[in-house]
């Protein structure tokens, strides 16, 4: 009989660029878990995140860009820890879609994710070419 195997894929109190994960919110306690799925060639729109997330890139490649214009570059099979309240957008600039698996930590009266709009956000100011 094979043995059972445990890998941690990533265990941290911060976030990928280095900053501080939040305490947990008040209320009741809420559980998502997302596949998302990024076309080749794409970007996702610039978001936050008012709860904690985690997540693994199961196919393809995926670069994720944070308001200070720090990267991440991930392959399949990559962990990481997402940003809390701080804009961010991911990009595919590979040849063929990019999966990600996210797991968020929130609460009933939170959403998990909050788009930001050019018009009234002053996340578009982090970045020039937006």
């Amino acid at each position: 009989m094979d043995k059972i195997e445990t890998v941690t894929l990533i265990e941290t109190t911060k976030s990928w660029n280095g900053k501080a994960l939040p305490t947990y919110p008040e209320g009741k306690p809420k559980v998502t878990i997302l596949k998302i799925t990024i076309p080749p060639q794409s970007r996702l729109n610039i978001h936050k995140h008012p709860v904690i997330n985690a997540g693994v890139l199961t196919k393809g490649e995926l670069t994720v860009v944070d308001e200070e214009n720090n990267t991440l570059q991930l392959k399949a099979g990559d962990a990481l820890v997402e940003l809390v309240n701080s804009c961010h957008f991911g990009v595919n600039n590979g040849d063929s879609p990019a999966e990600i698996i996210v797991f968020y930590a929130g609460t009933d009266e939170l959403p998990i994710t909050v788009e930001e709009n050019k018009k009234y956000s002053d996340c578009y100011t982090a970045w020039k070419s937006s």
